[in-house]
């Protein structure tokens, strides 16, 4: 009986704990947990699996290049003899600014000291560009697939990411005036425009780049303008940046960085530049807050711009030029793709005939190779805002040499016959 009344009198007391318990739980942000994990990292697990059973793995779902960083970079790092390693200014060392105004100057473009932020790599500008200016449940249009980093400060930035659909039978091509002008609404602050595009490799025209902000001068927005890929255009296009625009230059954020165009992604060097005097002042608020960039990457950094060549972005170009052009070649081949020959960047987001190209890229790394050799791509659902699309697509990044891709365009092309005939 006493066993009895001990349980009638300490049911309540535990409903009464598990409800204080629950009550002061830790909780995280719901910001955090709306965030995706990365969709181009989350499936190494499988490769470095395949790697252990002795596997050779292609990596192909990663923009890091196999370009040599350029020796000026190192050695400037080595010729570093001051005594103390101390802060950087927060905007950035004088001389990466300066080297950052040279680059630009040979371009036809002049920007002042104040008008230029060091950040740590483009994603930090791209960070603070969107903290500075993004509001509680103020939107950000984007052109979907998208580089996935945009949605992920978005959301830390407590905004929205509106979508512009695009698809591969039109080589995701974005430039129509009535289709961007249908995302707007007054909730609208910045659309991000990556040119050339990460993950398609889509390209936009001076003609393009006008209509986006002619848009952005009528509604009132930003244009987050991502141009870290911009000499890789190919096939005689010239190259363009939304800086030339000097009428809507309030409106104009450029992110830079050293990162692909000097095969430099660990350095982690880049740039927000803009105009608009308020925003840059507001922004250093948050450089201050992050004290600086790191000291000897800048050193390095200002040496390439200063040091190389001015045909070493020629000599790139045309590398990864026939790059593209091999793999392009390789994946005509393989019956029911479907993508067209990407105009920059070296990027190429292509639809498989498969109904879900996870699992078939865990089939690839798990279940099959050719001669050892295997090869690993980022599906591509994870590059879209809207729900359901991309299953059946890939982006593949062209950064290994002509070899080993055509070798990972046939590992493909032989695991899709396999994977479906299976």
């Amino acid at each position: 009986m006493s066993i009895s009344v001990h349980r009638e009198l300490s049911e309540p007391y535990e409903h009464q704990l598990n409800n204080e318990k629950e009550r002061f739980k830790m909780k995280l942000s719901q910001k955090v947990l709306s965030i995706a994990h990365s969709p181009i990292r989350r499936f190494y697990v499988y490769a470095n699996q395949a790697i252990a059973d002795g596997k050779k793995v292609y990596f192909l779902n990663i923009g890091q290049p196999d370009i040599e960083t350029p020796k000026v970079f190192y050695d400037a790092i080595r010729n570093f003899d001051e005594n103390v390693l101390a802060y950087a200014p927060s905007g950035g060392t004088p001389a990466m600014i300066k080297a950052i105004q040279g680059y630009y100057e040979r371009y036809g473009m002049k920007y002042h000291d104040d008008e230029i932020l060091v950040t740590t790599g483009g994603s930090e500008a791209i960070q603070f560009a969107l903290t500075a200016i993004v509001d509680l449940d103020d939107e950000i249009i984007v052109v979907e697939p998208y580089y996935t980093n945009y949605a992920t400060f978005i959301a830390v930035a407590g905004g929205k990411t509106v979508p512009i659909t695009t698809i591969a039978e039109t080589g995701y091509s974005y430039a129509d005036k009535d289709l961007i002008e249908k995302a707007i609404t007054p909730k609208t602050k910045a659309m991000i425009v990556t040119s050339p595009g990460n993950p398609t490799g889509n390209v936009l025209s001076k003609d393009d780049m006008r209509m986006i902000l002619d848009l952005a001068k009528k509604h009132g927005f930003f244009v987050i303008a991502d141009e870290v890929y911009r000499e890789m255009v190919y096939d005689g296009r010239k190259m363009a940046s939304m800086g030339e625009f000097e009428d809507a230059a309030e409106h104009v954020i450029i992110i830079d960085s050293i990162s692909k165009r000097f095969s430099a992604c660990g350095a982690r060097i880049g740039c927000l530049i803009t105009k608009n005097k308020e925003l840059y002042s507001n922004i250093m608020k948050l450089c201050q807050g992050r004290l600086s960039a790191a000291t000897l990457d800048q050193v390095g950094g200002a040496a390439l711009y200063n040091e190389l060549a001015p045909n070493y972005f020629d000599d790139v170009k045309a590398e990864y030029e026939k790059r593209r052009n091999v793999c392009y070649e390789e994946l005509q081949k393989i019956e029911g793709v479907v993508c067209e020959k990407p105009a920059g960047a070296f990027y190429i987001t292509v639809k498989l005939p498969v109904e879900n190209a996870e699992d078939f890229l865990i089939w690839l790394l798990t279940e099959f190779d050719v001669d050892g050799e295997t090869v690993m791509f980022a599906p591509a659902e994870g590059f879209y805002v809207t729900k359901g699309l991309g299953k059946n697509e890939i982006r593949i990044a062209y950064v290994l040499n002509e070899h080993d891709l055509r070798k990972a365009m046939n590992i493909i092309r032989k695991g899709i016959q396999a994977y479906k005939n299976g």
